[in-house]
């Protein structure tokens, strides 16, 4: 007989930790007495991250004493008290290798049906005085499980827990945990999971791009586990590291932008890259500091036996400013393979490209892609520039647009010279734009878009901003929404307080250290490795780099990076290594020189 061991409730209070303040709930004490359970939680209960934890398919957190046994037994402790692991019902006789997605119990007046396992994070690892715990509690296969709830009413320590339902499929919490995180993942058993409804909607999601990698399972598929970080499922890369390649061609394309055609020195083709992603060169305008990294998105036709890249001159951008007074054809670049996840949606849904200035690069190749194998795909091409002087690939774009028979326009300057013409049939000898003014949320919001499309949106952070929500509420799926951004991207922290505004990234303070040279790509920034710093993770943070992390432990992979160049060791071993080219910042350490793409 299955028995409530114990109810607990905690509300959310601030910890300190590392030096900063922790919002958190995870700290449960014991009830005395009935509680009453309602829809999102119980009552005297809270959590610190909505994000993470709470909500509907996350009411009632559930921990075994029999997993309290064999920690016991395993950390060598015994001072752990009823909700030592964050859960609210403490209980005897559910073990996560038996208790199913889907199954349906009774507590008192209560009932309850079983969503998904625990997802661990730093937070457990926190309240244990444990940092491994959240890796610890996966590869034990003893993570514990939420709990919905179908009729609220009071729940009592001591109480019996009546099953009265099995859930479809039958399979068990340790299982379904397992398929996500742990690196056996068969497609039937993927398939099964996504067939049980009582699975919450995020795992759900991650078991649909989990299904989806396997149904793409060619070589040289993507590797890596994008159920859990769809950024980290690039192929392999074609080159590890950098190689030279030949400046063959450059073209102006608008007042500031400035496009290098990129072949092999040899006269080989390059590697096919997907359309919408970047490569990342190397540059050295002055022998006595640091090399500069930036990365360009890919511009030209995907599959050209030759890579273009598109410049737009910055008024402080030292790269841009030497690209475009210094290179000349002949010169060489050293440069990683093409990399990124921004990538144009296959299948047939009709597709939204929308940029603005040289935000069209990435999704000019998309269109090159279109143009060349789906002309019947439905098309919204949307751009805004300031005017004709500042509008890049205006005549290319023309010609691949009417290339496209199902293809939509909407051209914005928001300070048209004289000279430049205004139409509605763009593309055409005599238009040079659509619309006057910038192109905004209300301008899309009206353009009576299909729910079903995809969007691929390339600009400034703002811009991408206004438009993912004139998207969504034009009905499109978030999911369906994506984004390229090759300033330093947005941490996720959870459950950390804000320090005060953000600060620009630096190296950090103290005595340089003398290991193997650091370069995060995005924040400009090369630091000389030493010890001290503990894991690359701890070094960004030193660094004030905007980074994601989640576990700490190398189990949810939120802080999987792109490794342009150079090797890591781990410390400690990850439940699964990221795929080829990536690495886990949060548990790992130069072995040599590293580039990362933060």
């Amino acid at each position: 007989m299955a028995k409530l061991v114990s109810v607990n409730v905690g509300l959310p209070k601030d910890v300190r930790w590392r030096g900063r303040t922790v919002r958190t709930g995870i700290w449960k004490h014991p009830v005395d007495g009935p509680c009453t359970v309602r829809r999102l939680n119980l009552d005297g209960d809270g959590q610190g991250d909505l994000a993470g934890h709470g909500g509907e398919m996350r009411a009632v957190m559930v921990y075994q004493l029999d997993s309290y046994r064999h920690w016991q037994q395993v950390l060598g402790r015994d001072d752990f008290t009823h909700g030592q692991f964050g859960e609210n019902f403490t209980v005897e006789g559910l073990p996560d290798d038996e208790v199913c997605i889907g199954d349906r119990y009774r507590i008192g007046s209560a009932v309850f049906e079983v969503t998904q396992p625990r997802v661990t994070c730093y937070r457990v690892g926190l309240r244990m005085d444990e940092p491994r715990m959240p890796a610890l509690l996966v590869s034990h296969r003893r993570p514990g499980f939420y709990l919905r709830v179908l009729t609220e009413g009071e729940v009592e320590a001591g109480q019996e827990i009546v099953k009265i339902a099995d859930g479809p499929e039958r399979m068990t919490v340790a299982e379904t945990d397992g398929l996500l995180y742990l690196p056996e993942r068969p497609r039937d058993r993927i398939a099964r999971a996504l067939r049980i409804p009582a699975l919450s909607p995020g795992w759900q999601g991650s078991f649909r791009a989990l299904l989806q990698q396997a149904d793409a399972a060619t070589e040289g598929a993507p590797a890596g586990n994008p159920g859990l970080n769809p950024d980290g499922a690039d192929p392999r890369p074609a080159w590890d590291g950098f190689r030279p390649l030949t400046v063959a061609a450059t073209a102006i394309e608008s007042r500031s932008v400035l496009s290098l055609w990129l072949a092999d020195p040899d006269g080989a083709p390059l590697p096919a890259a997907a359309p919408g992603q970047y490569l990342t060169v190397r540059l050295t305008p002055d022998a006595d500091r640091p090399a500069l990294l930036r990365s360009y998105s890919l511009s030209g036709p995907p599959g050209a036996q030759r890579y273009r890249i598109s410049v737009k001159s910055e008024p402080d951008g030292v790269a841009s400013a030497w690209l475009h007074r210094n290179l000349r054809v002949g010169d060489t670049l050293q440069t990683a393979a093409p990399r990124g996840a921004f990538t144009l949606a296959p299948g047939d849904a009709p597709v939204v490209l929308a940029s603005a200035g040289v935000g069209a690069t990435p999704v000019l190749a998309m269109l090159h892609a279109l143009a060349a194998a789906r002309p019947g795909r439905e098309v919204w091409w949307l751009h805004g520039a300031r005017n004709g002087a500042d509008h890049p690939f205006a005549a290319e774009t023309g010609r691949l647009l009417q290339r496209l028979p199902r293809s939509h326009v909407r051209i914005c300057y928001s300070r048209p010279r004289p000279e430049d013409r205004q139409g509605a049939d763009y593309g055409r000898p005599g238009t040079d734009y659509t619309d006057r003014g910038r192109l905004t949320a209300d301008l899309v919001a009206g353009l009576g878009l299909p729910a079903d499309a995809h969007a691929h949106l390339c600009g400034p952070a703002p811009f991408m901003a206004d438009l993912t929500a004139a998207l969504t509420g034009a009905g499109l799926a978030p999911e369906h929404i994506r984004t390229e951004l090759f300033a330093a991207a947005s941490g996720l922290t959870p459950g950390i307080a804000a320090a005060g505004p953000a600060r620009t990234p630096h190296p950090p303070g103290g005595t340089p250290g003398d290991g193997p040279a650091v370069a995060f790509t995005r924040s400009g920034i090369t630091v000389p490795w030493k010890p001290e710093y503990g894991t690359l993770l701890e070094l960004a943070e030193a660094c004030d780099i905007a980074v994601r992390w989640s576990c700490r432990t190398g189990v949810c992979r939120t802080c999987e990076t792109r490794l342009l160049e150079g090797r890591v060791a781990y410390d400690p071993e990850p439940v699964e290594r990221p795929g080829p080219g990536n690495a886990l910042i949060c548990c790992s350490r130069p072995d040599r020189d590293i580039v990362l793409d933060l």
